[in-house]
């Protein structure tokens, strides 16, 4: 998976969007590792994500299709994507699932684009923050 952002990324405004969430981070990440549990969370990838020739393709996302690509599942918590909007643009998603005892964080970053005004950027963030609560309350039930 690659990291590079199809746009200039220099001097790229982000923000981090995190949520507690009272369960161990092997836990939060054993969940939110699988594709197929994210339409229940992230309400941004639509209500299904299929893979279809070895990727994970989104139908019915509010943005319309959209490829995503996961990074490996790995003993460190991350759960980065790549996705692929229907303009071509990849946006990489940083996430991170962070142990604090027997409970963790979630951490999104939200990399603000180019072409993104004020209020774009914070609705996005509101979308981020609105889906971690989600991904909360599914844990937490």
């Amino acid at each position: 998976m690659s990291t590079e952002n199809t746009e200039n990324s220099e001097n790229t405004e982000s923000r981090h969007i995190g949520v507690r969430i009272r369960r161990p981070a092997e836990d939060v990440y054993a969940f939110a590792s699988v594709p197929e549990n994210m339409p229940a969370w992230a309400h941004g990838l639509g209500r299904s994500l299929t893979k279809t020739g070895g990727r994970w393709v989104a139908e019915s996302s509010p943005l319309g299709r959209v490829v995503v690509d996961f990074v490996p599942l790995n003993e460190l918590g991350v759960l980065d994507h790549d996705v692929t909007l229907p303009s071509g643009k990849t946006v990489h998603n940083p996430v991170r699932v962070i142990a604090d005892g027997t409970e963790s964080e979630v951490v999104f970053t939200l990399r603000r684009q180019p072409e993104m005004t004020d209020a774009d950027f914070a609705r996005d963030a509101g979308m981020v923050a609105a889906d971690l609560a989600r991904l909360k309350e599914l844990l937490e039930g």
